[in-house]
């Protein structure tokens, strides 16, 4: 069987349920975030499950070099039409090294994470980022804060875009935030799930200390404030990959 994540995001459904998700708040976190970790002009950047690109392309906009790389192939052939000299795309599983000591930031943005079953591959996908990243380089990961979404968890709502209406339940099933999406089209009916681990600061700590990656700063939101873990929608992790003669 496919993994859920593989047939889903390579659906144009999944892309109509979520075509109102913001451009300008993609863009303010770039900024932000090039503000508070200095980004240089000669910096090579990762965005790893890059969708089709919205902080890739706004990222290379601003004059850096960027490689997008996503498990759809769809979403792989829509970035795509935005490709120049310093912005690729690529086809690729992000559980397996891409480029070797090739970026000085890797970048994985909106909860792109956390969709394995097992533990093991939430690890491997980060030992990849290591493997990855240059010496000294920089993970920004950015994941759901698990602890107030399930607190504060919408068991039900309906939500209708061009014509179709999608029907979303959510529930809590074996350590995952489970949402199943029903809809009807063209006389059939569909249904798909997605399934988003529930990973604590200290499961991503356990992670980058076992990748030998360095955890510097918790932001709780897009302006990067401080981390809360009762208040913050966000966890926005600052991790580096310390020069092993500084270990």
């Amino acid at each position: 069987m496919k993994e859920w994540f593989v047939e889903w995001f390579d659906t144009s459904f999944y892309h109509q349920l979520y075509k109102s998700r913001s451009y300008e708040e993609a863009q303010m976190l770039i900024d932000n975030l090039e503000k508070k970790l200095g980004f240089a002009p000669n910096n090579t950047f990762l965005d790893l499950a890059c969708g089709k690109g919205r902080h890739a392309i706004y990222l290379n906009s601003k004059g850096y070099d960027v490689t997008g790389i996503d498990l759809s192939r769809n979403n792989i052939e829509a970035a795509n039409q935005s490709a120049s000299e310093n912005l690729h795309f690529f086809v690729h599983d992000m559980r397996e090294t891409f480029r070797p000591d090739s970026f000085d930031f890797v970048l994985n943005l909106f909860t792109s994470f956390g969709y394995f079953e097992e533990n093991y591959d939430n690890f491997r996908a980060i030992k990849a980022v290591a493997e990855n990243l240059k010496s000294g380089g920089t993970l920004v990961l950015d994941y759901m804060n698990s602890a107030k979404a399930v607190k504060n968890l919408t068991k039900y709502y309906e939500k209708e875009v061009d014509g179709i209406k999608f029907v979303i339940t959510k529930k809590i099933e074996y350590g995952f935030i489970v949402k199943n999406i029903d809809f009807d089209y063209e006389n059939e009916h569909y249904h798909f799930e997605e399934r988003v681990k529930i990973l604590t600061c200290e499961d991503f700590r356990y992670y980058f200390r076992k990748a030998e990656l360095t955890c510097k700063e918790i932001y709780g939101s897009y302006d990067l404030n401080p981390f809360d873990v009762a208040e913050s929608d966000r966890m926005i992790f600052v991790v580096q990959k310390v020069p092993a003669n500084l270990n």
